[in-house]
């Protein structure tokens, strides 16, 4: 079988370094921080264990047929649990709503937390949310990008409807949902792409439905050992796994022949799979300059990036949700935040996310918690937009999303042991992402999707996975765009 080279070890990277290793091919996988895992980051501070990355888990039938396809099934792997609810929310008039994880259960708890008439309005937006579902994930989100495939999908009229590429997030939601809170709630959906729901496509619509129909689920320990057990599993399988090694650039002429490392030492390879952002890849003094890719990637929108606070706080509130959500005042406010994304200032009244996982593996003691607050905020953009590095700037703005949670419920600013802040110039550094977009590539805009870099790129040998490739951002996305590269490489290896 071939020689494999797999340039980045996040999440898309280990799962096809997994995948082609289970197919038989001498796989390297070289990552330039000094450990794996890409976003699925942690930090130790005091005792706190905080994840800083992802924090939730949905579509587990993905990560299953990922564990299942390369070895040991998921379940003797990790301890994978579904919350009872997923996610408590805040909105601007102290209403408080427990969305339930179970989707059986959802309609009940919005007419007790909305009022009578709200379970109703969001089941008919998820109906419309499940025949896009059935629309796209089979010949979309699961498939290469392919002409044939989008032809398929556009000569099925009901398909094609359904879908209604015409309609942003917020328009279709606005005709199913008349309750102001409901609207707020779906356009949270579009920020897990780090999109604004008023240029999203209304496909996004299968997120909520996926998140619902699916369920929520955690990782016992921390999602970081997500990271690790696929990593666990590369190397059971013979990967090569090495940390501290930057690749300067992949080495092509008619096709792949292998990568250079900042070192000057050179690595050959048949098949190169590149898990870094597109731009990184494609763009001027990028790993492999692409024109005519460049100039598609120039059309698009970056993604937002996240502004976050890892607080280790004394004392426990037993009845802490697990996931927490406090809406700004109005809708208007809201639109700030989605505003900002296009070059800032941050919003001065955000969403402002919380993750509080009861899980004692990450707290130093029972009388603790250890929380992880999030923002969605504008990339670092020093020239032209907001510059995270100003002197002053993350410590005011912590200190401000501090008063925005105590103003809305949820002061802790007593309680405080440690306070981490990491920003979109933190991010940025770290994983290589330009600016800190979280996702590369937003889904703003009816084409967006269509924009994203395929998993084949256009040098014969070279594959693109990860969250700026199609299918896009989010662990269960980067894990199908994983599952898709494997499949070319194995299409393309059986046609030579």
């Amino acid at each position: 079988m071939s020689r494999a080279v797999v340039v980045g070890a996040g999440l898309g990277g280990l799962a096809v370094a997994a995948r082609l290793a289970a197919d038989g091919h001498a796989v390297s996988v070289l990552e330039q921080a000094e450990r794996v895992g890409g976003k699925l980051g942690t930090v130790e501070v005091g005792g706190h264990r905080f994840d800083t990355g992802p924090s939730l888990v949905t579509m587990p039938p993905v990560l299953e047929r990922l564990f299942a396809d390369t070895g040991a099934p998921l379940r003797e792997v990790l301890d994978l649990e579904p919350l009872a609810v997923a996610a408590r929310y805040r909105f601007g008039d102290g209403t408080l709503l427990d969305l339930p994880g179970d989707r059986r259960d959802v309609a009940g708890a919005l007419d007790n937390a909305l009022g009578g008439g709200a379970g109703d309005q969001w089941a008919a937006f998820m109906a419309h949310a499940e025949r896009v579902w059935h629309a796209t994930h089979e010949h979309f989100l699961e498939s290469p990008v392919s002409p044939a495939g989008l032809a398929r999908l556009s000569l099925r009229v009901r398909d094609l409807r359904a879908v209604a590429p015409w309609r942003s997030l917020r328009g279709v939601g606005a005709r199913h949902l008349r309750d102001e809170r409901l609207g707020m709630l779906l356009d949270r959906y579009a920020t897990y792409s780090g999109s604004d729901p008023r240029r999203a496509p209304a496909a996004l619509a299968v997120v909520p439905y996926v998140e619902q129909e699916f369920g929520s689920w955690y990782v016992r320990g921390g999602l970081r050992r997500l990271a690790e057990a696929v990593a666990d599993r590369c190397r059971a399988l013979g990967v090569t796994m090495r940390t501290g090694a930057r690749v300067s650039r992949i080495e092509a002429d008619d096709r792949v022949r292998g990568v250079r490392l900042a070192s000057g030492e050179r690595l050959d390879a048949d098949v190169v799979v590149a898990n870094a952002d597109a731009t990184t890849v494609y763009g001027p003094g990028g790993l492999l300059p692409h024109r005519a890719t460049a100039w598609r990637l120039a059309r698009t929108t970056p993604s937002s990036s996240g502004f976050v606070m890892l607080l280790g706080l004394a004392g426990r509130d037993p009845t802490s949700p697990h996931h927490r959500v406090l809406f700004p005042p109005t809708r208007a406010a809201y639109d700030a935040e989605f505003d900002a994304y296009r070059g800032g200032p941050p919003a001065a009244s955000p969403a402002v996310y919380v993750h509080a996982p009861d899980d004692p593996a990450l707290r130093p003691g029972e009388d603790s918690e250890t929380w992880f607050v999030l923002v969605t905020a504008p990339r670092h953009d020093p020239r032209g937009g907001v510059d995270w590095d100003a002197p002053g700037r993350a410590e005011h703005y912590a200190d401000r999303i501090l008063a925005v949670m105590a103003q809305r419920g949820v002061d802790v600013r007593d309680r405080i042991r440690h306070r981490v802040v990491r920003t979109p110039a933190d991010l940025e550094r770290e994983t290589l992402s330009p600016g800190g977009s979280i996702y590369g590539t937003s889904s703003d805009g009816a084409l967006a999707a269509f924009l994203r870099p395929a998993n084949r790129a256009p040098v014969a040998g070279l594959y693109l996975v990860g969250g700026s490739a199609h299918p896009g951002g989010g662990l269960p996305l980067v894990a199908l765009s994983a599952e898709i590269t494997a499949r070319l490489i194995a299409e393309a290896g059986r046609s030579m």
